[in-house]
Parts: structure tokens; C-alpha cells; sequence
């Protein structure tokens, strides 16, 4: 099996294109087959150095290695000439200045669901001939059999008056030449797999089996874009997913595994994925189960290794224990730093949530006596702190949160935070009072007054 992934470089990987990506990789390592990477940078105005940099960047960060390549279409003009040339030379093509008027008056003559036909002439762009009966078939692996009359066909335009190919041209060339088996596409491409299959009948050459995917639509229903969130491989990253966790996830988008079946493993998902059992109805690409199977991903990484991501994704150093305490709490690495960030910065400034906690009646008495707690508890650790603070609960007869809630927006600024205890213990006993103490004369209206309660 020879499979090629033949992405247009004018732009980000869009997440259909890394599903495309994802597919024929994982028949080729699923089949001991041979992923080709070509890219189609014929669109000389948009194929810039950094779009194709960009492709290359999406297909590296998703572990997609590939074969053979990247081989760039416009290196093979002088390949494309020569079939071009050999298509004239047998009749099978033909020069012709025809207009978009000429074809529509030839319509208004033959018929409108009669194929343009045009007369050789000397000079002009190029037309492949099409075959007045019969029809064109293209046999889809996912979609079965679509007929397409070959009478109701133009003679489809392969290369301009200047001999510049185009894509339908060069794209049959192209997976001749590689040797491409299976050509597994968008559905977008469907309409344009008939005029492959043409040339490559001209050629006498056999054609690659053909798998269109269903496109990929939102929640709401409507073809997936920007308005549902993140769109490209480049969004996903700096969202902070895993790249496991988006190739899990994009991999299950029509693949027809069972619904009970959602969490895998890259190598395990090469030897399960199967063609065959892929949808032709359009697959449903949702945030929320993206971030779910990520979280899932997430806590499988093991303490070192998300310790790893996370210091690379924030740029910070030194954050194992706050990973420790928080892995549990988020579900991409993008959740984490707002969540710790108070430990390290210092508490955060959120009036709302210090007035709704702090500032609320007979809140100040209890922070005060969870203050005089903890500055007792020895040695401090995480079991003495909850001993300590469940102490003040247990003496005051008031519910955990009464107590508990304001201890968390002293220290962190904010209503959320890992755990309360291993936060505190995290943090320290010295800087844990400072803390405390700041909010009390906060809450006191007293910067003057010295720490611990008055």
C-alpha cells in the first residue's frame, strides 16, 4: 500500500486536513505501507516558504512522520510537460482558445446537459478529450460506485495557453509517477476525481482506489470553522492539548469504532483503523469531547512527564509541586497555569470573590482562627494542615467551606485552587501566614496593623 498526503500550503492545518493526515498515516503503518508527503504549491501567490512550514510544523508536532518526501509539485513542471506533451501528440489532448461564452453558446446549441466539445486548434490551453458514451466511474471505497455520463462531461481544461498545468493534471501525474495506491481525501475532492480518472485512462495507466472522507461539521450542524472554537492544528497547541489526545480523538471522527470506544493509543489505533468501516455521513467535531479524551491523556502522562510539557508549554521551571497537587484538576496543559498561578505570583486581585468570601459575616473571626491553627501545626504537612483546619471546623461547629473557603481566597486571590491542603502545605508555613495575614488587614481595613489577628 502507498498512500500520499498532498496538502496546498496557503495556510494553517485546518483540523480536516490533519484528519486526512492522520488517516493515511495510520494505513500506512497499519499496513506496512509508505506515506508520501507532496505538497501542492502550484498557488505560487499563497505557497510561501512559511505556509509550507507550517503544514510541516502541524504534521511534526502530531508525531505524522512520513516516507518519502515532501516532494514539491512545482519541481515537477518539467515531468508535467512531458505527459502533457505525449497527451497532444496522441490525440488524446488538444489545444483550444475556447472562452467561458463559447462553451456556454455551444450548451445553448447541443443542449445544457451535453459536455463541451471543442475543435483542435493551434495554439491555446489545453483539453482533454472525454469520450462521447460510456460513463466514468468512480469506485469509493466509502461511498460505493458514483457514475458520472460521460456525454454530459466538457472537455476539461489540463493546462493553460502557457502550458502551466492544472490541478487535476497534475495531480494524476503526480500519483502515477508515486506509485500511489489509495488516494484517501476530503469529500470536497469528489467532483474532481472524475477528470483524474480521465487522464489516467488516457494515459492507459490503472488508477489508485479512491476514499473521500465526510467533511467534519460543528455541534451546531454546520461545516466546522473558526465560530466552533479552535480550526487548526496551531489553535489545538496553543490550547494546550496533547498531540496523543488529537490524534485519538480526530482519529474516532467517522472512523466507525463502537461508541464505548473512544480512548487509544496511537500504535493502537494503526492496527485497528479500517477503511472500510469509515462513515460517509459528516462526523461531528466537539470541544468538549476533545478536552475530555485530552484530560484522559493528561494523567496517563505520569508526574515527570506532564511536569516536562508544562514547563516547556508556560516557560517556567521548578513547577513539579504544583503539578503534583493540580494534574487532577485540569484537562490541557493551557487549564493549569490560571489555576497555579498564585503560588508562584503571588495571590491574584478578584475583589468580587474576596468581598463574597471573606467579607461575608463572621468569615474574618474564622479566617483569624484557622491563622492561629496553622501557625501551630508541626510539622507542616499536608496531614497536620487538614488536621489543623478541620480542628477550627470541628470547634466552631461551621460547615468545611466556612471555614476552608476562606483560607483559599487569602492565599490565592481567588476561589480556585488545588486542593486547599496540599496548596497550603505547597506553599509553606511562612508564606502561608503572610498571606493570611495581608487579607485579614485587608478585610480589617487596617494596613497599618501587624500580622496575625487583632
Amino acid at each position: 500500500m502507498r498512500v500520499r498526503f498532498a496538502p496546498s500550503p496557503t495556510g494553517a492545518l485546518h483540523i480536516g486536513g490533519a484528519r486526512t493526515a492522520l488517516y493515511n498515516w495510520l494505513l500506512a503503518r497499519g499496513h506496512g505501507g509508505t506515506l508520501v508527503l507532496r505538497i501542492e504549491d502550484t498557488d505560487r501567490e499563497r505557497s510561501t516558504p512559511e505556509n509550507v512550514e507550517q503544514i510541516l510544523d502541524a504534521l511534526r508536532w502530531l508525531n505524522l512522520d512520513w516516507d518519502e518526501g515532501p516532494i514539491f509539485q512545482s519541481e515537477r513542471a518539467p515531468r508535467h510537460a512531458e505527459v502533457l506533451g505525449q497527451l497532444l501528440a496522441s490525440g488524446d489532448a488538444y489545444y483550444s482558445n475556447a472562452t467561458a461564452e463559447a462553451v456556454k453558446a455551444y450548451k445553448a446549441q447541443h443542449g445544457s446537459d451535453r459536455g463541451f466539445r471543442g475543435e483542435p486548434e493551434a495554439t491555446g490551453a489545453v483539453r482533454l478529450r472525454v469520450p462521447d458514451t460510456g460513463e466514468t466511474v468512480v469506485d469509493d471505497v466509502i461511498r460505493g460506485q458514483t457514475s458520472f455520463p460521460n456525454a454530459s462531461m466538457d472537455d476539461p481544461v489540463i493546462a493553460r495557453a502557457d502550458q502551466s498545468p492544472l490541478y487535476n493534471f497534475a495531480v494524476a501525474v503526480d500519483d502515477l509517477d508515486a506509485e500511489i495506491t489509495h488516494v484517501v481525501r476530503g469529500e470536497d475532492h469528489l467532483s474532481n476525481t472524475p477528470k483524474q480518472l480521465l487522464v489516467f485512462e488516457a494515459l492507459g495507466a490503472d488508477p489508485p482506489r479512491y476514499a473521500h472522507l465526510p467533511l467534519l461539521h460543528g455541534p451546531d450542524g454546520r461545516k466546522l470553522s473558526k465560530r466552533h472554537g479552535a480550526a487548526s492544528v496551531q489553535e489545538l497547541r496553543a490550547a494546550g492539548y496533547l498531540p496523543e489526545a488529537v490524534d485519538n480523538y480526530i482519529a474516532l471522527l467517522g472512523a466507525g469504532f463502537a461508541a464505548d470506544e473512544e480512548h487509544f493509543s496511537t500504535s493502537e489505533l494503526a492496527e485497528r483503523f479500517r477503511l472500510e468501516r469509515v462513515s460517509k455521513n459528516p462526523a461531528v467535531f466537539d470541544e468538549r469531547k476533545l478536552r475530555h479524551i485530552n484530560g484522559e491523556h493528561l494523567r496517563e502522562l505520569g508526574l515527570d512527564e506532564l511536569t516536562r510539557r508544562l514547563e516547556a508549554f508556560t516557560g517556567r521551571s521548578g513547577l513539579r509541586g504544583a503539578v503534583e497537587i493540580s494534574a487532577e484538576k485540569i484537562q490541557t496543559l493551557a487549564d493549569f497555569w490560571p489555576l497555579v498561578s498564585f503560588i508562584f505570583d503571588g495571590p491574584v486581585d478578584d475583589p468580587v470573590a474576596f468581598e463574597k468570601t471573606i467579607g461575608r459575616e463572621g468569615a474574618v473571626e474564622l479566617l483569624a482562627e484557622a491563622r492561629e491553627a496553622l501557625a501551630e501545626a508541626s510539622p507542616f504537612t499536608q496531614a497536620s494542615v487538614e488536621a489543623a483546619l478541620r480542628g477550627v471546623v470541628d470547634r466552631r461547629g461551621a460547615k468545611p467551606g466556612a471555614v476552608f473557603q476562606p483560607v483559599r481566597v487569602a492565599i490565592a486571590g481567588q476561589t480556585v485552587s488545588p486542593g486547599i491542603f496540599e496548596t497550603v502545605a505547597l506553599l509553606g508555613r511562612e508564606e502561608t501566614l503572610a498571606r493570611v495575614d495581608q487579607a485579614l488587614r485587608r478585610a480589617r481595613g487596617d494596613a497599618g496593623a501587624g500580622p496575625g489577628p487583632a
